[in-house]
């Protein structure tokens, strides 16, 4: 087990909280944490991305690999509605997913993700190159076949299916591929029906020392330019897109965005620009404001040469506006024209009228003041937000709770909570509730469940029985994490619900096999008599009503039985059993590098990956990916192919005198089996000094 998987969740498993003294303050009480339950959903997620709770309860969460899966209440299922294929160098993938406002009538779901192409890929027959890399210097025609897009679609949901036939296009916003980072998209509608798309900078940050990256030397490849980006009034990246969706595909734009269509030199679509990487917002269903989350820059500590440290931020958007992004962090934080060729700075940036003069701008030169964000923090303790708390930096713009005493649901949240923008702190591990007066500024900051586990928290939702549902990303690196999981949280009424425990013996063999399941564990914190429904082939059929049973499974496939568990007051919970029947899982490790190997940045690493398997062995089908760790996150950097090759690293003055760098091995193998079975590896390599 690696350093980065120290937690380990159990499947099936509602957390109890532990007591804890309730949050006072005048006129506002929230409730103790032991009035809330945590209930998981989902503990084999893939590597969690975004979710949406439909109309009937049900959830739709995707992976960024392109999986799309459905909890299903009714049985405790957890079915794969599609896997949409999807290019995944550095940070690409699935990226967002929304539901229509009209899903009852229309069956229409939204997901934003980077669609395959021609994009080159790496060739395992060369393994000192790496053909899936684009170059960092030479000229248009070197870069040009990495021109790209991430795809704004929707498809019909039938049933549990994900019909990708069914595909209408919205909207394609242009990417430059073969290099990190910031491609994150969220997905969400205003009470008009305007649908609403965040994007990120799509720029590499890594040789800017953890400031602003505006490297416009010539022969340099733009992605390493902010301002042709979040900068760029003409660009879509780095913004906030607000358009209406047409009754085919394609959009149109509404009234009172931040440029009026037919501007020379914009784009129409814009909302809100100058952002690096608005990962996650949420539209307030009251107000329609926008309670938006843009990440920060890595520098830990502010240079009079370069501009400030690095700063997270949060921001009511009520209004079209410019974030400042490169250029200023707030309208008196301004970074400092530096450049990047002669290594000499200049001026700090003029945040009450900035200007943008990089050959790479494709736009307006002249850019809208920078406005300024509600909550601003880096990685010490605030003065003015001590609720924060200190540590890294990873904000997620939550939702705001809108609270109806018509809503029935014994498990929906209190009206305490009502009107709270959510804010949740991915490397901090928490959820905050933001306390806002009638001009939206942050009057007070209050922890929310602070007892129970948020895991690295991805996206949350309330879903339309009152409750909170989270995405846990767990502690690891783009893959499914030990600890990744679907929960939901539950302020309790009464009776609480139970929690499930499974197993299976044997967790694997060739068709015909007989397991034995086990309910062993299972609990119900009230002492309440429990009822028992097995699921073994994933049909939505029960097949045992036992607490104990056997099946004997009469074809290879990959299986996830389901116990689903009921008290006598009607609350129940599931549990999954991973089962793959048929050929053995390839067993993939590393030859080389090792994670006593000594490592610095700059260094080609050179490795070679082992694969044991029932089935014959094709090294093309392997593949290694490149991962910067930094603190509890990491940033995906390059994939290699085949069981040799190498992969250079690069030196990073920003990030490697944080003192909490890593470079992350990951090497994956799916065998061509019935049905195809994966293993995966990693390795952690820790620089030496000096």
């Amino acid at each position: 087990m690696s350093r980065f998987f120290g937690l380990v969740s159990f499947v099936g498993v509602a957390v109890l909280a532990v007591p804890t003294a309730a949050v006072a303050h005048p006129g506002h009480e929230l409730p103790p944490d032991t009035d809330f339950q945590k209930v998981t959903l989902n503990d084999f997620p893939g590597e969690p991305m975004a979710l949406a709770v439909l109309p009937d309860g049900r959830v739709l969460h995707t992976a960024r690999t392109g999986e799309v899966r459905v909890h299903e209440p009714s049985t405790g299922r957890n079915v794969l509605a599609a896997t949409i294929p999807v290019y995944q160098h550095d940070e690409e993938g699935v990226q967002g997913v929304a539901v229509d406002p009209d899903f009852e009538r229309n069956k229409w779901v939204y997901v934003y993700y980077s669609p395959p192409l021609d994009t080159p890929r790496d060739d395992p027959s060369t393994p000192t190159v790496n053909e899936g890399d684009a170059p960092a210097n030479g000229t248009a025609a070197d870069f040009a076949p990495f021109q790209g897009f991430l795809r704004l679609s929707r498809f019909k949901l039938a049933g549990n299916t994900l019909r990708l036939g069914t595909e209408q296009k919205i909207i394609d916003v242009p990417t430059d591929r073969g290099q990190c980072c910031h491609v994150g998209g969220k997905i969400d509608f205003d009470s008009r029906g305007n649908l609403l798309l965040s994007t990120g900078d799509d720029t590499n940050p890594f040789f800017s020392d953890g400031y602003a990256p505006i490297d416009e030397r010539p022969g340099r490849n733009p992605v390493f330019d902010a301002q042709r980006s979040a900068a760029n009034t003409n660009d879509l990246r780095g913004k906030l897109l607000r358009i209406t969706v047409g009754r085919t595909g394609g959009y149109t734009v509404p009234r009172g965005n931040l440029f009026k269509p037919g501007t020379p030199q914009t784009r129409p679509e814009i909302y809100a620009m100058g952002l690096r990487n608005p990962f996650r917002f949420t539209v307030d269903p009251s107000s329609d404001v926008v309670y938006m989350a843009d990440y920060s820059p890595d520098a830990r500590n502010p240079n009079p040469a370069r501009g400030p440290a690095g700063h997270g931020r949060w921001m009511v958007i009520d209004r079209p506006a410019n974030y400042g992004w490169p250029y200023c962090v707030a309208p008196d934080m301004p970074y400092v024209d530096y450049d990047f060729g002669t290594g000499t700075s200049g001026a700090p940036f003029n945040c009450a009228a900035p200007v943008n003069d990089s050959p790479n701008n494709t736009g307006r030169r002249n850019l809208p003041p920078v406005e300024k964000a509600e909550v601003i923090y880096s990685y010490g303790l605030s003065s003015e937000f001590p609720g924060l708390a200190t540590g890294g930096i990873g904000p997620m713009g939550g939702p705001a709770y809108d609270y109806s005493p018509r809503n029935r649901s014994r498990i929906k949240w209190p009206a305490s909570y009502d009107g709270l923008p959510l804010f949740a702190e991915w490397t901090r591990d928490y959820v905050k509730a933001f306390h806002l007066d009638r001009r939206n500024r942050v009057t007070q900051i209050d922890a929310v469940l602070p007892s129970l586990v948020f895991d690295n928290p991805m996206d949350l939702e309330f879903g339309p029985d009152g409750a909170l549902y989270v995405l846990e990303y767990g502690d690891g690196f783009f893959n499914e994490n030990p600890d990744a999981q679907l929960s939901r949280f539950d302020f309790v009424r009464g009776n609480r619900t139970p929690i499930p425990r499974a197993a299976a013996t044997p967790a694997s063999g060739e068709a015909p096999l007989t397991v034995a399941f086990s309910s062993a564990g299972t609990t119900d914190p009230d002492g309440d008599a429990l009822r028992y429904a097995w699921d073994f082939d994933a049909d939505g059929r029960v097949d045992s009503r036992s607490p104990n049973a056997t099946y004997t499974f009469t074809e290879n496939g990959n299986y996830r039985p389901t116990l689903k568990v009921t008290d006598s007051t009607g609350r129940s919970a599931s549990a999954e059993v991973i089962l793959p029947v048929g050929t053995l899982a390839p067993v993939v490790t590393f030859v080389t590098p090792t994670e006593d190997d000594a490592f610095a940045f700059g260094d080609t690493v050179t490795y070679q990956v082992s694969v044991v398997d029932d089935q014959p062995v094709d090294c093309a089908r392997v593949t290694v990916s490149y991962i910067l760790g930094h603190d509890e996150h990491g940033h995906p950097l390059s994939q290699s192919s085949g069981c040799t090759g190498s992969i250079t690293t690069f030196v990073d003055p920003g990030h490697a005198g944080a003192g909490n760098l890593t470079a992350v091995f990951v090497a994956s193998y799916t065998d061509t089996g019935v049905p195809p079975q994966t293993g995966t590896t990693e390795v952690v390599l820790t620089p030496t000094a000096g």
